[in-house]
């Protein structure tokens, strides 16, 4: 055998060696892959389903709570809207009813003012026409309605209705010098307001003049 010939033996027998080593390296490579893949990922697989599946769960619970939430705010403002609604009906339902009635009670003061009190053929009359006024007045009381007489009080343009102003000796502008009619409320709501006279400050004088 020459010389040439042991070399290249040599050499292929380096070249299967490390072809045999890299062979065994990627066996044993594969050999542990496979071996972790059936051990350990299957539970990991599992780990993973079950946080997938609480992550779930939990937006699941959150989203209903809110839902939950919701619904009961929802719920609550019907409600509340139905009491109060169910109020007004009860505190106003006699609005349209009152207001006819106060015909009526202003007939029956005129009538008191224009009698001849001085007459005692008229006391009957007058005893009669007092106690319907007053019967009248205490059932419109009972069911809320009253009367706003402002006489001598400051004008409140939100409850009385100017007629005519005038100029009064002594008296702060903007008071309520007459009452022509009566205004009225039902339950705190005004149906009507009081016609009046009211005050006006004197014209200012001119020092100069």
């Amino acid at each position: 055998m020459t010389t040439e010939s042991t070399n290249n033996k040599e050499e292929l027998t380096a070249e299967q060696l490390a072809d045999d080593i890299v062979k065994q390296a990627e066996e044993q490579v594969e050999e542990q892959h496979e071996h972790a893949h059936e051990v350990i990922s299957p539970e990991q697989e599992k780990i993973n389903e079950l946080e997938l599946a609480l992550v779930a769960a939990q937006s699941t619970v959150v989203d209903q709570k809110d839902s939950v939430i919701r619904a009961k705010a929802e719920v609550d403002n019907i409600r509340r809207r139905a009491a109060q609604d169910v109020e007004k009906a009860r505190k106003f339902a006699l609005e349209k009813f009152a207001g006819e009635m106060l015909t009526s009670l202003d007939n029956l003061e005129r009538a008191l003012q224009n009698i001849d009190k001085d007459d005692e053929s008229n006391q009957s009359i007058i005893e009669g026409v007092e106690l319907t006024l007053q019967g009248l007045i205490a059932s419109l009381e009972k069911f809320g309605v009253k009367s706003i007489d402002p006489q001598d009080q400051p004008f409140n343009p939100e409850l009385h209705q100017a007629m005519s102003m005038q100029e009064v000796p002594d008296v702060a502008p903007n008071t309520v010098i007459a009452v022509m009619q009566k205004g009225y409320e039902l339950n705190g709501r005004l149906i009507r307001p009081a016609m009046v006279m009211v005050s006006k400050a004197a014209p200012s004088v001119d020092a100069t003049a």
